[in-house]
């Protein structure tokens, strides 16, 4: 008798035992488990794009992604999307933010934003030889830009009448699923220029032999980036932003940027300032 008792309380101490565990690891899960998941272009360098040489991706934004995980004890997923596809995937919850280079103005009622951190231009890149010295050069030329970019926005906006004349003087724009192929096309002067973020124009030009290409003086348009969430996700947001402003404070986005000097983004940190 005293044996079947003791093996009737040695099978309750392992049932009681599992079921703490199993309970102890929901626990576990709920208190750390968040995955953030950061929709952006990976061919967007260098705030996203893939690096060749490891297989994985890489950039200025999803560093800063990647430390704002680390704090909040989140696991960062790196999803590349179709950006004109991004709305979507954010508006579905398929991604839980745009975050790649994505510019605040004339989208400022379509998203959630966090503060600004970098202050960026968009400029026209043309080969050396091609003649073109100024914005006013491009009339009768083709022109190459990414679909749904702050350039073609820049380029459509009915409340800059400079750039509107400009975008009609071109003999034809041609519109890139990315930049990449842009560039292809511009080196086989299949178009004259291309109208793109500054940051990326100093990642084209710097892979190509030197002095093959230009950057115009004449600026297409200033403006800012932010991370973008859904509209009405304040919750996330703010803790992102407070993260990312804790980042600014300490150094530690300077810090991320001097990895990518080459792009000039150490000079275009607006955060914390």
């Amino acid at each position: 008798m005293k044996k079947i008792l003791a093996v009737m309380l040695m099978a309750i101490m392992m049932v009681t035992g599992l079921t703490a565990c199993g309970k102890s690891s929901d626990a576990q899960k709920d208190a750390g488990g968040k995955t953030f998941t950061v929709g952006f272009d990976a061919e967007f360098p260098p705030y996203g794009f893939l690096d060749e040489s490891t297989g994985e991706y890489v950039g200025f934004d999803l560093d800063l992604a990647a430390e704002v995980c680390k704090r909040n004890g989140w696991e960062l997923k790196k999803q590349p999307i179709d950006w004109d596809a991004k709305d979507m995937e954010l508006s579905s919850g398929a991604i839980d933010c745009i975050w790649n280079g994505f510019t605040i103005n004339g989208r400022e009622d379509q998203y959630t934003w966090s503060v600004p951190y970098v202050d960026n231009s968009q400029v026209f890149v043309v080969a050396a030889d091609s003649g073109i010295k100024s914005k006013s050069d491009l009339a009768g030329k083709v022109v190459g830009v990414q679909k749904d970019s702050s350039a073609l926005a820049a380029l459509e906006d009915e409340e800059s009448p400079e750039n509107t004349e400009l975008k009609a003087s071109f003999a034809d724009l041609i519109q890139y699923a990315d930049y990449n192929t842009g560039f292809m096309d511009l080196e086989a002067g299949a178009i004259d220029c291309l109208a793109l973020d500054i940051g990326v124009a100093s990642f084209q030009i710097s892979q190509r032999e030197a002095g093959a290409y230009v950057m115009l003086d004449d600026k297409l348009s200033l403006e800012q980036y932010g991370v973008g969430f859904k509209l009405g996700n304040e919750e996330l947001k703010d803790q992102v932003e407070k993260t990312l402003l804790e980042m600014a404070a300490d150094g530690t986005v300077l810090k991320i940027a001097e990895n990518y000097s080459d792009y000039g983004l150490t000079d275009s940190i607006c955060i914390g300032k």
